[in-house]
């Protein structure tokens, strides 16, 4: 049997996580959008000033910021990243900080650790 294929309008879900952060406590909102056999991707929403603190990171993962402006930190290094950026993440403990509103895609390669 065929596993049927759905689409979702990324820009459409990019403001409705941007309002779901808005309302949170936290000032974050996510949501799953693919998780296949070798990759998982979330789309992020932080609003200004949010963060996700330092944390490992998996052996292989990219970061596409779909709207605002993100900064990507690791103990030696900073990206200031925004609405089109790409970036492959490095493989050490790294944080991110909205210094805008944003939502991006964060894609993971679930097939090795």
């Amino acid at each position: 049997m065929t596993e049927k294929l759905t689409s979702e309008n990324l820009a459409e879900l990019s403001r409705e996580l941007l309002s779901r952060a808005r309302r949170a406590g936290s000032g974050r909102a996510a949501k799953g959008i693919f998780t296949g056999t070798y990759l998982r991707q979330v789309l992020l929403a932080l609003t200004a000033g949010s963060e996700l603190a330092e944390h490992d990171s998996p052996p292989e993962a990219t970061l596409q910021v779909l709207e605002g402006s993100v900064r990507l930190t690791t103990t030696d290094e900073s990206w200031e990243l925004s609405t089109g950026d790409h970036i492959a993440i490095p493989a050490e403990r790294h944080a991110v900080t909205a210094l805008e509103d944003a939502a991006f895609i964060l894609t993971i390669r679930m097939d090795i650790s």
